[in-house]
């Protein structure tokens, strides 16, 4: 499972003009679901997102986490994380999982989040095509894949 995660003053996603989640400080996660991910990529992944320390103290320093900073998370599925752009023009999509697969683990990630936060998480819909518009502060972006813990 592969998350881009960026730090935001403020994020929505809309899903045919019509705004399905939003959050103003905390995280954004992009979320790709490939085939070799189980319930432990989701489980690893989602204490991860809760307690990764990217947010500021008095010093400037990155040493809070959005549980700590009481921001939100929203999250927004997205298998084109997992392109292959090696060969040819044409980006392919074979480590992706199955939207089967990937709809059940995406779902269990939302499910972990929130119960870590201690609240409802908002996302995006599955499948859908969305518009994601964010306020990135920093610009943090922190890129992490669950197949690559080392």
């Amino acid at each position: 499972m592969r998350i881009v995660a960026q730090r935001v003053k403020r994020a929505t996603v809309s899903v045919e003009s019509k705004m399905v989640g939003e959050i103003k400080t905390g995280l954004l996660l992009f979320v790709g679901v490939e085939e070799a991910d189980t319930m432990e990529d989701v489980e690893w992944l989602a204490k991860k997102m809760v307690n990764m320390r990217v947010f500021n103290d008095e010093n400037q320093q990155m040493n809070f986490s959005v549980k700590e900073v009481e921001g939100e998370i929203l999250t927004v599925s997205q298998f084109t994380l997992h392109a292959a752009t090696k060969k040819g023009n044409r980006p392919s999509f074979m480590r992706a999982a199955a939207p089967s697969k990937a709809e059940k683990l995406y779902e269990q990630l939302k499910l972990q989040l929130s119960a870590l936060m201690g609240k409802n998480c908002p996302s995006g819909k599955f499948g859908a095509n969305m518009q994601v518009e964010l306020l990135n502060d920093g610009p943090v972006t922190i890129i992490i894949d669950s197949q690559n813990r080392e």
